[in-house]
C-alpha cells in the first residue's frame, strides 16, 4: 500500500488533517511517494509513521509567508524567492540525511528541467530531493542534481499516482489538495488576464490529475481522501491552516469509516463533503489498520 501525497503549496496544511485521519486509524504505509509541499510532507510522515500528524500540526499553525518565501537577493535571475526558508524547515524537521534511512521507503517527484521527463529520487541525498520536488519554476531556485537541473515535481506529476505504480504498488492511497483535485463547478471566468490565467491552470491541473488517476485505477485499487474543505485560502497566506487541518482530518475520517474496496477502481466521494464512496463491497481493513 503507497501513500501518495500531492503538491498545493500553502494548501498543504490539509495533508495534516488527512494525516491525523490515518493515524487514528492505525494505518501505516509501505511506501511514501511526494511531489512538491507532498514531498516534504510525506518525508517527515516516513521518518515518523506513526506520529507524524502532531508534529506537522505544530510546524504548519505556525509557519508564515517570509519564513517559506524570503525574498532572493537582487543578483539572482533564477528565482524570485531563495530556498532559505524551505532548508530551516528541512533542517528542523528530525530527517536522516539520505532517503535510504528514512523508516518508510520514500520518493520524492521532480521534474528535469531540459527533457520535461519525471524524476524519481529514491536514494540519496534527501535535502537536495526535497528542495528539488518543491522548486517552483521562477519562484524558488532549480536544484542542480546528479547533473540535472531539476525543478518542482508537480509541473508534471500534480498527484504523483504514477510513479506509485512504477514503484510496484499493490494499492495507492492518495492524500491530494486544492481545488483543482475535486469536481470542478463550470465557470465562465471574468475578463480579467489574472481570472482567465487562474482558470486556464486550474483545468490544466485538474486534467492531469483525472489522467493519472483513471490510468491507475484501472490496474489496482486508487482511493482518494476528501478534505472536505470547500474555501480555500489563497496560495501565500498560512493563516488558515488550522482550520484546515481539523476539516480535513473530520472529512477523510468519515469517508475511511464508511469504505468498502473491491478489487481495482476509483474510490472516492463525490464532492468534496461527501463522506463515503466505493464501488465495492470488501471490509475497509483492506486500507486501515494493516500494513499491506
Amino acid at each position: 500500500m503507497a501513500v501518495v501525497v500531492g503538491a498545493g503549496g500553502v494548501l498543504g496544511a490539509a495533508h495534516v488533517g488527512v494525516g491525523y485521519a490515518l493515524e487514528q486509524r492505525g494505518f501505516v504505509p509501505d511506501m511514501i511517494i511526494g511531489t512538491s509541499v507532498g514531498a516534504l510532507n510525506g518525508a517527515i510522515a516516513a521518518a515518523h509513521p506513526d506520529r507524524a500528524a502532531p508534529w506537522l500540526d505544530h510546524v504548519w499553525t505556525q509557519l508564515r509567508r517570509r519564513e517559506v518565501y524570503p525574498l532572493g537577493y537582487l543578483s539572482s535571475r533564477a528565482s524570485i524567492f531563495t530556498d532559505r526558508g524551505l532548508r530551516r524547515l528541512i533542517a528542523r524537521a528530525g530527517l536522516p540525511s539520505r532517503i535510504e534511512q528514512l523508516a518508510v521507503p520514500f520518493t520524492a517527484v521532480a521534474m528535469d528541467l531540459v527533457t520535461g521527463v519525471p524524476v524519481l529520487l529514491d536514494h540519496g541525498d534527501l535535502e537536495s530531493a526535497l528542495l528539488a520536488s518543491a522548486a517552483i519554476p521562477g519562484m524558488l531556485p532549480p536544484v542542480d542534481r546528479a547533473g540535472r537541473t531539476l525543478v518542482d515535481g508537480g509541473v508534471i506529476a500534480y498527484v504523483p499516482v504514477l510513479a506509485a505504480r512504477q514503484a510496484g504498488a499493490a494499492s495507492v492511497v492518495v492524500v491530494a489538495t486544492g481545488p483543482e483535485s475535486s469536481p470542478l463547478r463550470p465557470t465562465n471566468p471574468r475578463r480579467r488576464a489574472s481570472a482567465v490565467a487562474a482558470r486556464a491552470g486550474l483545468l490544466l491541473l485538474h486534467h492531469q490529475i483525472e489522467r493519472d488517476l483513471h490510468e491507475v485505477s484501472q490496474h489496482i485499487p486508487t482511493v482518494v481522501l476528501p478534505t472536505g474543505i470547500e474555501a480555500w485560502p489563497a496560495p501565500w497566506d498560512f493563516g488558515h491552516s488550522q482550520r484546515l487541518i481539523s476539516t480535513a482530518c473530520l472529512a477523510a475520517g468519515r469517508f475511511l469509516d464508511g469504505l468498502r474496496i473491491s478489487g481495482p477502481g476509483l474510490y472516492r466521494a463525490d464532492g468534496p463533503s461527501a463522506t463515503s464512496a466505493g464501488p465495492g463491497e470488501a471490509s475497509t481493513s483492506s486500507i486501515v489498520g494493516v500494513s499491506l
